[in-house]
């Protein structure tokens, strides 16, 4: 085990010098109107233990990630609260995650314009560091009703190197999994968790952030190594 660790250290290590670091990882979080004052708190702090959990906090320095943080609800209301932020220390992980426990709202009306939010996101790119692997972690609690489909963003993604993850948190009564595997998720090895509630949210971001960060996986372009496990739903 201990040479599992040192290896995959290594690795990240290497990656980091010959890409400037492992992973560039942009946070998208759903705001709109379906999610009320308390829904927003348990995400911002379930993010933010989740970057204090040991196994993630280490890939990310080890990796010398750079991290952004969005909020997102309809068509043209878009906010980049927190822009690309290298994690290279400890202490700069401690100081990602108390931001973004005290991230102020955007916005608390709206609706759900998920391809608007990709579109957003990946306009941020020009800014980020150049990075073996580039992802988008998009959590949301309802399906897109307004503004470019999610599907139509997929081009773009794939020619820029960015893959797409997903969290689909399954309190409006639809199949939310279903419907991210189909119309959102891209990449080598990309993958849905699923948070059966607001309450089961922060494990499933935990999980989820351990994931992307350790795993080979979630990438585009020709830096990916074939991965077993591609599309695998995690829900």
């Amino acid at each position: 085990m201990r040479r599992l660790i040192f290896a995959t250290g290594l690795l990240l290590g290497l990656s980091a010098r010959v890409f400037g670091c492992d992973l560039a990882l942009a946070l998208a979080v759903d705001v709109s109107g379906s999610v009320d004052p308390r829904e927003y708190e348990i995400q911002m702090q379930g993010l933010a233990d989740a970057l204090r959990d040991s196994v993630v906090s280490e890939a990310l320095v080890r990796g010398g990630a750079a991290v952004m943080l969005v909020q997102w609800t309809g068509s043209s209301r878009q906010e980049l609260t927190i822009p690309w932020t290298r994690v290279e220390s400890f202490a700069d992980a401690e100081a990602l995650a108390q931001r973004i426990e005290t991230a102020p709202r955007a916005w608390r009306n709206f609706s759900t314009a998920i391809g608007e939010a990709l579109d957003f996101v990946l306009a941020q790119w020009g800014a980020a560091p150049i990075c073996r692997r580039n992802v988008i972690d998009v959590s949301g609690d309802g399906v897109s009703n307004e503004g470019v489909e999610p599907l139509q963003l997929r081009p773009a993604l794939k020619a820029a190197g960015i893959a797409v993850n997903a969290l689909a948190i399954e309190e409006g009564g639809t199949d939310l999994t279903a419907y991210f595997w189909e119309n959102l998720i891209l990449g080598e090895g990309a993958f849905v968790a699923t948070a059966n509630s607001f309450a089961d949210y922060p494990e499933r971001i935990r999980m989820k952030l351990i994931r992307e960060t350790t795993a080979q996986i979630s990438c585009v372009g020709p830096g990916c190594a074939p991965n077993p496990t591609v599309g695998q739903d995690e829900g």
